[in-house]
Protein backbone atom coordinates (compact mmCIF):
# COMPACT_ATOMS: atom_id res chain seq x y z
CA UNK A 1 0.00 0.00 0.00
CA UNK A 2 2.86 2.39 0.76
CA UNK A 3 4.24 1.91 -2.76
CA UNK A 4 0.83 2.76 -4.21
CA UNK A 5 0.62 5.84 -1.98
CA UNK A 6 4.08 7.02 -3.05
CA UNK A 7 3.32 6.36 -6.73
CA UNK A 8 -0.03 8.19 -6.70
CA UNK A 9 1.54 10.98 -4.67
CA UNK A 10 4.32 11.37 -7.23
CA UNK A 11 1.82 11.40 -10.11
CA UNK A 12 -0.26 13.98 -8.24
CA UNK A 13 2.81 16.16 -7.67
CA UNK A 14 3.69 15.98 -11.37
CA UNK A 15 0.11 16.90 -12.33
CA UNK A 16 0.15 19.77 -9.84
CA UNK A 17 3.46 21.09 -11.20
CA UNK A 18 2.23 20.78 -14.77
CA UNK A 19 -0.88 22.83 -13.94
CA UNK A 20 1.15 25.62 -12.35
CA UNK A 21 3.66 25.75 -15.23
CA UNK A 22 0.93 25.63 -17.86
CA UNK A 23 -1.03 28.53 -16.36
CA UNK A 24 2.09 30.61 -15.71
CA UNK A 25 3.89 30.88 -12.38
CA UNK A 26 4.27 34.64 -12.74
CA UNK A 27 0.57 35.24 -13.44
CA UNK A 28 -0.47 33.08 -10.49
CA UNK A 29 2.01 34.84 -8.19
CA UNK A 30 0.60 38.22 -9.28
CA UNK A 31 -2.93 37.12 -8.32
CA UNK A 32 -1.77 35.77 -4.96
CA UNK A 33 0.15 38.97 -4.24
CA UNK A 34 -3.15 40.87 -4.23
CA UNK A 35 -4.17 38.99 -1.08
CA UNK A 36 -0.94 39.78 0.74
CA UNK A 37 -0.43 38.92 4.40
CA UNK A 38 -4.19 38.94 5.02
CA UNK A 39 -4.28 35.46 3.45
CA UNK A 40 -2.63 34.23 6.67
CA UNK A 41 -5.95 34.89 8.43
CA UNK A 42 -7.21 31.73 6.74
CA UNK A 43 -5.06 29.68 9.12
CA UNK A 44 -6.83 30.62 12.38
CA UNK A 45 -10.16 30.75 10.52
CA UNK A 46 -9.91 26.99 9.96
CA UNK A 47 -10.28 26.44 13.72
CA UNK A 48 -14.01 27.25 13.38
CA UNK A 49 -15.06 24.24 11.22
CA UNK A 50 -12.80 21.99 13.28
CA UNK A 51 -14.42 23.15 16.53
CA UNK A 52 -17.91 22.56 15.11
CA UNK A 53 -16.87 19.09 13.96
CA UNK A 54 -15.37 18.37 17.40
CA UNK A 55 -18.64 19.42 19.01
CA UNK A 56 -20.36 16.75 16.94
CA UNK A 57 -17.91 14.21 18.35
CA UNK A 58 -18.55 15.61 21.84
CA UNK A 59 -22.27 14.84 21.38
CA UNK A 60 -21.48 11.20 20.55
CA UNK A 61 -19.21 10.97 23.63
CA UNK A 62 -21.99 12.04 26.01
CA UNK A 63 -22.69 8.54 27.32
CA UNK A 64 -19.04 7.44 27.35
CA UNK A 65 -17.81 10.64 29.02
CA UNK A 66 -20.66 12.13 31.11
CA UNK A 67 -18.18 14.16 33.19
CA UNK A 68 -16.75 15.74 30.02
CA UNK A 69 -13.14 14.94 30.84
CA UNK A 70 -12.54 15.33 27.11
CA UNK A 71 -13.69 18.93 26.64
CA UNK A 72 -14.28 20.80 23.42
CA UNK A 73 -10.78 22.34 23.39
CA UNK A 74 -9.11 18.95 23.78
CA UNK A 75 -11.32 17.33 21.13
CA UNK A 76 -10.66 20.21 18.72
CA UNK A 77 -6.92 19.61 19.09
CA UNK A 78 -7.40 15.86 18.50
CA UNK A 79 -9.56 16.67 15.46
CA UNK A 80 -6.77 18.92 14.12
CA UNK A 81 -4.23 16.10 14.49
CA UNK A 82 -6.60 13.58 12.92
CA UNK A 83 -7.16 15.87 9.94
CA UNK A 84 -3.43 16.58 9.56
CA UNK A 85 -2.58 12.87 9.60
CA UNK A 86 -5.26 12.14 7.00
CA UNK A 87 -4.37 15.05 4.72
CA UNK A 88 -0.60 15.43 5.01
CA UNK A 89 0.77 11.94 5.66
CA UNK A 90 0.84 9.02 3.20
CA UNK A 91 -1.40 6.84 5.37
CA UNK A 92 -4.50 4.78 4.75
CA UNK A 93 -7.75 6.72 5.06
CA UNK A 94 -8.22 5.39 8.62
CA UNK A 95 -4.84 6.66 9.82
CA UNK A 96 -6.28 9.80 11.38
CA UNK A 97 -8.98 7.81 13.19
CA UNK A 98 -6.42 5.44 14.72
CA UNK A 99 -4.39 8.39 15.96
CA UNK A 100 -7.60 9.90 17.35
CA UNK A 101 -8.28 6.77 19.41
CA UNK A 102 -4.73 6.83 20.77
CA UNK A 103 -4.82 10.52 21.72
CA UNK A 104 -8.26 10.19 23.32
CA UNK A 105 -6.70 7.87 25.89
CA UNK A 106 -5.00 10.93 27.38
CA UNK A 107 -8.41 11.77 28.90
CA UNK A 108 -10.54 8.64 28.51
CA UNK A 109 -9.49 5.13 29.46
CA UNK A 110 -12.35 3.19 27.84
CA UNK A 111 -10.75 2.61 24.45
CA UNK A 112 -13.64 0.51 23.17
CA UNK A 113 -16.21 3.23 23.92
CA UNK A 114 -14.06 5.89 22.25
CA UNK A 115 -13.49 3.68 19.22
CA UNK A 116 -17.24 3.14 18.92
CA UNK A 117 -17.85 6.90 18.81
CA UNK A 118 -15.21 7.34 16.11
CA UNK A 119 -16.65 4.52 13.98
CA UNK A 120 -20.14 6.05 14.26
CA UNK A 121 -18.68 9.50 13.59
CA UNK A 122 -17.13 8.20 10.36
CA UNK A 123 -20.54 6.88 9.34
CA UNK A 124 -22.16 10.25 10.09
CA UNK A 125 -19.38 12.06 8.22
CA UNK A 126 -20.18 10.03 5.09
CA UNK A 127 -23.84 11.05 5.26
CA UNK A 128 -22.93 14.68 6.04
CA UNK A 129 -20.57 14.69 3.05
CA UNK A 130 -23.36 13.38 0.83
CA UNK A 131 -25.74 16.12 1.98
CA UNK A 132 -23.07 18.79 1.59
CA UNK A 133 -22.14 17.51 -1.87
CA UNK A 134 -25.80 17.53 -2.93
CA UNK A 135 -26.04 21.12 -1.69
CA UNK A 136 -22.95 21.97 -3.74
CA UNK A 137 -24.46 20.43 -6.87
CA UNK A 138 -27.67 22.40 -6.37
CA UNK A 139 -25.64 25.60 -6.04
CA UNK A 140 -23.77 24.66 -9.22
CA UNK A 141 -27.06 24.03 -11.02
CA UNK A 142 -28.24 27.50 -10.03
CA UNK A 143 -25.06 29.08 -11.43
CA UNK A 144 -24.53 27.24 -14.72
CA UNK A 145 -26.22 27.82 -18.07
CA UNK A 146 -25.34 24.30 -19.23
CA UNK A 147 -26.61 22.14 -16.38
CA UNK A 148 -26.05 18.73 -17.94
CA UNK A 149 -22.76 18.06 -16.11
CA UNK A 150 -24.20 19.09 -12.75
CA UNK A 151 -27.12 16.71 -13.24
CA UNK A 152 -24.65 13.93 -14.00
CA UNK A 153 -22.86 14.61 -10.69
CA UNK A 154 -26.14 14.67 -8.76
CA UNK A 155 -27.25 11.41 -10.40
CA UNK A 156 -23.91 9.83 -9.50
CA UNK A 157 -24.37 10.85 -5.87
CA UNK A 158 -27.87 9.36 -5.81
CA UNK A 159 -26.72 6.09 -7.38
CA UNK A 160 -23.87 5.70 -4.88
CA UNK A 161 -26.07 6.41 -1.84
CA UNK A 162 -26.66 2.67 -1.15
CA UNK A 163 -22.98 2.37 -0.18
CA UNK A 164 -23.16 4.46 3.04
CA UNK A 165 -26.64 3.09 3.75
CA UNK A 166 -25.28 -0.46 3.58
CA UNK A 167 -22.38 0.58 5.84
CA UNK A 168 -24.80 2.02 8.40
CA UNK A 169 -27.04 -1.07 8.32
CA UNK A 170 -24.07 -3.40 8.72
CA UNK A 171 -22.93 -1.49 11.83
CA UNK A 172 -26.40 -1.67 13.30
CA UNK A 173 -27.45 -5.22 12.47
CA UNK A 174 -24.27 -7.31 12.08
CA UNK A 175 -21.26 -8.09 14.26
CA UNK A 176 -18.63 -6.53 12.00
CA UNK A 177 -15.85 -6.18 14.55
CA UNK A 178 -16.50 -9.51 16.23
CA UNK A 179 -15.95 -11.12 12.83
CA UNK A 180 -12.79 -9.06 12.36
CA UNK A 181 -11.55 -10.25 15.74
CA UNK A 182 -12.20 -13.87 14.72
CA UNK A 183 -10.33 -13.34 11.46
CA UNK A 184 -7.40 -11.76 13.31
CA UNK A 185 -7.32 -14.68 15.75
CA UNK A 186 -7.10 -17.17 12.88
CA UNK A 187 -4.50 -15.09 11.05
CA UNK A 188 -2.19 -14.12 13.93
CA UNK A 189 -2.96 -16.63 16.68
CA UNK A 190 -4.64 -16.30 20.09
CA UNK A 191 -1.70 -14.65 21.85
CA UNK A 192 -0.91 -11.97 19.30
CA UNK A 193 -0.95 -8.32 20.46
CA UNK A 194 -3.39 -7.28 17.73
CA UNK A 195 -5.92 -9.89 18.88
CA UNK A 196 -5.57 -8.73 22.49
CA UNK A 197 -6.36 -5.15 21.42
CA UNK A 198 -9.66 -6.05 19.73
CA UNK A 199 -12.78 -6.58 21.82
CA UNK A 200 -15.05 -7.14 18.87
CA UNK A 201 -18.22 -8.19 20.70
CA UNK A 202 -18.15 -5.21 23.08
CA UNK A 203 -17.27 -2.79 20.29
CA UNK A 204 -20.20 -4.02 18.18
CA UNK A 205 -22.50 -3.66 21.19
CA UNK A 206 -21.29 -0.09 21.84
CA UNK A 207 -21.82 0.85 18.19
CA UNK A 208 -25.34 -0.60 18.17
CA UNK A 209 -26.16 1.28 21.38
CA UNK A 210 -24.94 4.54 19.82
CA UNK A 211 -26.96 3.90 16.66
CA UNK A 212 -30.13 3.69 18.79
CA UNK A 213 -29.58 7.20 20.18
CA UNK A 214 -31.20 9.09 17.33
CA UNK A 215 -31.08 12.47 19.03
CA UNK A 216 -27.30 12.19 19.44
CA UNK A 217 -26.88 11.00 15.85
CA UNK A 218 -28.93 13.90 14.48
CA UNK A 219 -27.09 16.34 16.74
CA UNK A 220 -23.71 15.11 15.53
CA UNK A 221 -24.91 15.27 11.91
CA UNK A 222 -26.07 18.85 12.40
CA UNK A 223 -22.75 19.96 13.93
CA UNK A 224 -20.80 18.26 11.13
CA UNK A 225 -22.87 19.94 8.43
CA UNK A 226 -22.38 23.27 10.20
CA UNK A 227 -18.64 22.64 10.18
CA UNK A 228 -18.63 21.85 6.46
CA UNK A 229 -20.67 24.94 5.59
CA UNK A 230 -18.44 27.15 7.77
CA UNK A 231 -15.43 25.72 5.94
CA UNK A 232 -16.79 27.51 2.86
CA UNK A 233 -15.71 30.78 4.49
CA UNK A 234 -12.15 29.86 3.46
CA UNK A 235 -13.04 29.88 -0.25
CA UNK A 236 -15.28 32.96 -0.01
CA UNK A 237 -12.76 35.02 2.01
CA UNK A 238 -9.75 33.92 -0.08
CA UNK A 239 -11.42 34.91 -3.36
CA UNK A 240 -12.39 38.26 -1.88
CA UNK A 241 -8.75 38.89 -0.88
CA UNK A 242 -7.55 37.75 -4.30
CA UNK A 243 -9.72 40.44 -5.89
CA UNK A 244 -12.34 38.12 -7.40
CA UNK A 245 -15.24 37.89 -4.92
CA UNK A 246 -18.05 35.41 -5.51
CA UNK A 247 -21.42 34.98 -3.75
CA UNK A 248 -21.30 32.65 -0.74
CA UNK A 249 -23.52 30.10 -2.47
CA UNK A 250 -21.01 29.79 -5.32
CA UNK A 251 -18.24 29.30 -2.75
CA UNK A 252 -20.34 26.43 -1.35
CA UNK A 253 -20.34 24.78 -4.78
CA UNK A 254 -16.53 24.99 -5.00
CA UNK A 255 -15.91 23.76 -1.45
CA UNK A 256 -18.50 20.97 -1.40
CA UNK A 257 -17.54 19.40 -4.73
CA UNK A 258 -13.81 19.77 -4.07
CA UNK A 259 -14.22 17.88 -0.79
CA UNK A 260 -16.36 15.23 -2.48
CA UNK A 261 -13.80 14.52 -5.20
CA UNK A 262 -10.96 14.55 -2.69
CA UNK A 263 -12.73 11.93 -0.57
CA UNK A 264 -13.23 9.77 -3.65
CA UNK A 265 -9.52 10.12 -4.49
CA UNK A 266 -8.47 8.97 -1.00
CA UNK A 267 -5.71 6.80 -2.52
CA UNK A 268 -3.80 9.94 -3.60
CA UNK A 269 -1.81 11.28 -0.60
CA UNK A 270 -3.12 14.71 0.43
CA UNK A 271 -5.22 14.72 -2.76
CA UNK A 272 -2.16 16.23 -4.40
CA UNK A 273 -2.96 17.42 -7.89
CA UNK A 274 -6.57 16.23 -7.60
CA UNK A 275 -7.67 19.09 -5.35
CA UNK A 276 -5.94 21.69 -7.50
CA UNK A 277 -7.47 20.36 -10.74
CA UNK A 278 -10.99 20.25 -9.30
CA UNK A 279 -10.77 23.77 -7.81
CA UNK A 280 -9.52 25.09 -11.16
CA UNK A 281 -12.29 23.36 -13.15
CA UNK A 282 -15.04 24.50 -10.79
CA UNK A 283 -13.67 28.03 -10.67
CA UNK A 284 -13.62 28.26 -14.44
CA UNK A 285 -17.17 26.83 -14.63
CA UNK A 286 -18.26 29.67 -12.34
CA UNK A 287 -16.54 32.32 -14.46
CA UNK A 288 -13.15 32.67 -12.76
CA UNK A 289 -9.91 32.87 -14.74
CA UNK A 290 -7.72 29.78 -14.67
CA UNK A 291 -4.95 31.71 -12.89
CA UNK A 292 -7.36 32.89 -10.19
CA UNK A 293 -8.76 29.39 -9.69
CA UNK A 294 -5.30 27.90 -9.40
CA UNK A 295 -4.23 30.69 -7.03
CA UNK A 296 -7.20 29.74 -4.83
CA UNK A 297 -6.12 26.10 -4.92
CA UNK A 298 -2.57 27.09 -3.89
CA UNK A 299 -3.91 29.25 -1.05
CA UNK A 300 -6.00 26.32 0.21
CA UNK A 301 -2.98 24.04 0.02
CA UNK A 302 -0.78 26.55 1.88
CA UNK A 303 -3.39 26.91 4.63
CA UNK A 304 -3.57 23.13 4.92
CA UNK A 305 0.20 22.91 5.47
CA UNK A 306 0.44 25.92 7.82
CA UNK A 307 -2.37 24.56 9.99
CA UNK A 308 -1.53 20.87 9.73
CA UNK A 309 2.22 20.86 10.35
CA UNK A 310 1.97 22.48 13.84
CA UNK A 311 -0.77 19.96 14.68
CA UNK A 312 1.52 17.08 13.68
CA UNK A 313 4.40 18.58 15.67
CA UNK A 314 2.19 18.92 18.75
CA UNK A 315 1.24 15.25 18.40
CA UNK A 316 4.89 14.23 18.21
CA UNK A 317 5.66 16.36 21.27
CA UNK A 318 2.93 14.55 23.22
CA UNK A 319 4.26 11.17 22.06
CA UNK A 320 7.79 12.16 23.12
CA UNK A 321 6.54 13.09 26.59
CA UNK A 322 4.72 9.74 26.81
CA UNK A 323 7.87 7.90 25.82
CA UNK A 324 9.98 9.79 28.37
CA UNK A 325 7.50 9.06 31.15
CA UNK A 326 7.47 5.39 30.20
CA UNK A 327 11.27 5.28 30.13
CA UNK A 328 11.53 7.05 33.49
CA UNK A 329 8.95 4.68 35.02
CA UNK A 330 10.80 1.64 33.71
CA UNK A 331 14.11 2.93 35.09
CA UNK A 332 12.59 3.65 38.51
CA UNK A 333 11.36 0.08 38.76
Amino acid sequence: MKRIAYLTGLLGLLAFTALVVHEGIGDIATVMAQGGWLLLLLVPLHALPLALDAQGWRVLLTSADPEEKAGLGFLTWVAAVREAVGRLLPTMSVGGELVGVRLSRLRLQDTTAVTATIVVEVMITIFAQYLFSALGVLMLLAALQDRAQAWVILTGLALSLPVPVAFALSLRHTSVFEKLEGAARKLFGEDHRIVAMIDGARLDAQIRALNRRRRELLGALGWQLAGMVSGTLEVWFALMLLGHPVPFWQAIAIEALTQAVRHMAFFVPAGLGVQEAVVMLLGQALGLDAQVSLALALVKRAREVLFGVPALLSWQWVELRRWRRGTAGGTAQ
